[in-house]
């Protein structure tokens, strides 16, 4: 199905709105987006459950409409309507479905498609990043783009995005370079920016 365009020109009320809030509490958002309908992108540090709603503020003071993906039970009658509304996708995390399968399907049969992926996966300090926005992106065929939030600088926003080569310990280089300077509102949370060298055979890497 095809979905509003995530570069729609003009500033809409939302997007004023949005920009006049993150102004007013003393955020900057900085935006670099791929000129492309399709990709991924990481939502990094995540130490805080203030993540989100700075997040989607961004987002919209950005002005293109991102998807995030959910378990599929989630999306069962009465919440699913809204799930969908709320830019969810339902994929099938159990072992013997192939997810990054599932989400290179939904990519091809999509026309415009910008998926924000969490690699940490929770707010607690984790040893390695989840590899699933990495290996979504290369069986796509889709850049990923580097979402951020700093805290210490009072900026968010989307940065640089690459397309991924393949050789994972490059393409990880440069990711962790991006990251460096970027803190969290807790960045004792804050673990290694690594992932797993296999790709995953289910939804665990989300």
């Amino acid at each position: 199905m095809t979905r509003p365009n995530p570069r729609t020109p003009g500033v809409r009320p939302r997007q004023r709105i949005a920009r006049w809030l993150l102004g007013l509490l003393g955020w900057r958002v900085e935006a670099t987006l791929p000129d492309v309908p399709k990709y991924v992108v990481i939502g990094a540090p995540h130490t805080s459950n203030w993540d989100f709603p700075y997040g989607v503020l961004a987002m919209w003071a950005i002005g293109f409409r991102y998807r995030w993906i959910g378990k599929h039970t989630l999306f069962r009658w009465p919440f699913g309507t809204v799930m969908r509304a709320l830019g969810g996708i339902p994929v099938d995390r159990r072992a013997r479905h192939n997810f990054i399968g599932q989400m290179r399907e939904i990519f091809a049969r999509e026309s415009e498609l910008v998926l924000i992926i969490t690699p940490e996966g929770t707010r607690r300090r984790t040893e390695h990043w989840k590899s699933g926005f990495y290996y979504i992106a290369l069986a796509a065929k889709v850049p990923i783009a580097l979402g951020f939030i700093d805290y210490r600088g009072r900026r968010l926003g989307v940065g640089p995005a690459f397309t991924p080569s393949g050789d994972i310990d490059a393409d990880m280089a440069v990711i962790r370079a991006f990251y460096a300077d970027k803190v969290g509102r807790y960045p004792e949370h804050q673990g290694e920016i690594r992932i797993l060298p296999r790709p995953p055979e289910d939804g665990s890497a989300t």
